[in-house]
């Protein structure tokens, strides 16, 4: 091990924090947080590593940190940072840095799979949601419990997702577009976040497999709870009563504005994006040109309800999105953009950090 990093490894601090990796051309390898710093990265090279993390122990010669006040700050300069660098084996960049979505093709035996871009196709599309690997973990609970077609729909021999009971089978026969179109629907329901009715069905199959010591098939059934609770209710977080909005905080410090939203599904936060730009005009000026610009995205779908953090002119809003806009100044509303603020304060903070570091690295290779 170089005698630079050796140095490095005895003195990490125990704060919360980014770390970023290294090869032999000061090129960025890797960059991860932790609440932990000094755990952390001792974990990378202090245990028998196997896989990705072994290739990637081996190349680095170089360590560096950036220290934040909180595992909450961390978590939001690791995301700037991945974006804005790309690291190698950070593999979640492989796909681009949107955020991903669920689609259901528009054919006539429709797929479910999951894209980074939503278009206008005339498919359905739900999220985005927080990551890659729920929205797939979520798809495999839907072809489990909603099948559609898995097969090219060419009629023949049934394909094994028939068998299996995860594909609809228009191999075999023809489906009638009613009976897709139902299931669709009830995916639509419980990707919303509707899941009680399909936990109650589910439980009554279990127990009546249990009565009839069908322990297999019960166990099958306990499985499928327990992916809606891992999958579903598990990656929300949940407002009772809520309907469908999207809350777009903000927060403004030295010329800059960070603006921060949660797209809000049924009740639970499934997704979130935030932007760091300089003011031109004014606050009101330009949170107003920002929102018309991202809706204007069709990766942005909007919801039936916009609460804004800043009262703004309605007439300088696209006129679709002026019926929308809520200006909260009290209430549960208002705590709900309370929240958006502190998430888009926290991003301004990661955004300075990692301002700062590129400053830093200017400095050493000019």
């Amino acid at each position: 091990m170089d005698t630079k990093l050796q140095t490095k490894l005895t003195l990490l601090p125990e704060s919360p924090g980014c770390y970023i990796y290294k090869d032999e051309n000061n090129e960025i390898l890797y960059i991860g947080k932790s609440k932990c710093l000094k755990n952390r990265v001792k974990s990378y090279f202090h245990s028998k590593q196997i896989g990705k993390t072994a290739r990637l122990v081996r190349q680095i010669r170089d360590l560096e940190l950036i220290i934040t006040t909180s595992e909450k700050e961390a978590l939001l300069l690791e995301m700037i940072l991945i974006q804005k660098y790309q690291p190698p084996f950070n593999i979640q960049l492989k796909e681009g840095t949107s955020y991903p979505y669920i689609k259901i093709t528009n054919e006539k035996n429709p797929h479910i799979e999951v894209v980074f871009e939503a278009k206008q196709d005339g498919a359905h599309y739900f999220g985005p949601y927080p990551g890659r690997y729920s929205a797939r973990q979520t798809v495999d609970l839907i072809q489990k419990l909603f099948p559609l077609c898995r097969c090219d729909g060419k009629p023949g021999r049934p394909c094994l997702y028939y068998h299996l009971g995860l594909c609809l089978g228009p191999c075999l026969r023809e489906i009638d577009p009613a009976v897709y179109k139902a299931q669709i629907h009830k995916i639509s329901r419980f990707l919303e976040g509707d899941v009680k009715p399909v936990k109650k069905k589910i439980q009554a199959i279990m127990q009546e497999a249990t009565d009839k010591l069908e322990f297999e098939r019960a166990a099958e059934q306990r499985d499928k709870l327990h992916a809606i609770n891992e999958t579903i209710e598990k990656q929300h977080i949940i407002f009772p009563g809520l309907k469908n909005r999207d809350i777009i905080g903000c927060y403004e410090q030295d010329n800059y504005l960070s603006v921060f939203v949660f797209f809000v599904r049924n009740g639970a936060i499934n997704g979130r994006k935030w932007h760091v730009f300089q003011v031109e005009k004014s606050l009101q000026e330009d949170l107003a040109h920002f929102i018309n610009q991202f809706y204007e995205d069709p990766n942005n779908i909007q919801p039936k309800e916009l609460l804004i953090a800043e009262k703004l002119d309605k007439l300088s809003l696209a006129e679709p999105l002026r019926k929308a806009c809520v200006f909260p100044q009290k209430g549960g509303k208002k705590k709900q953009i309370n929240l958006a603020n502190e998430n888009a304060k926290s991003t301004y903070i990661a955004y300075a950090k990692m301002k700062e570091y590129d400053f830093e690295n200017q400095l050493k290779n000019s």
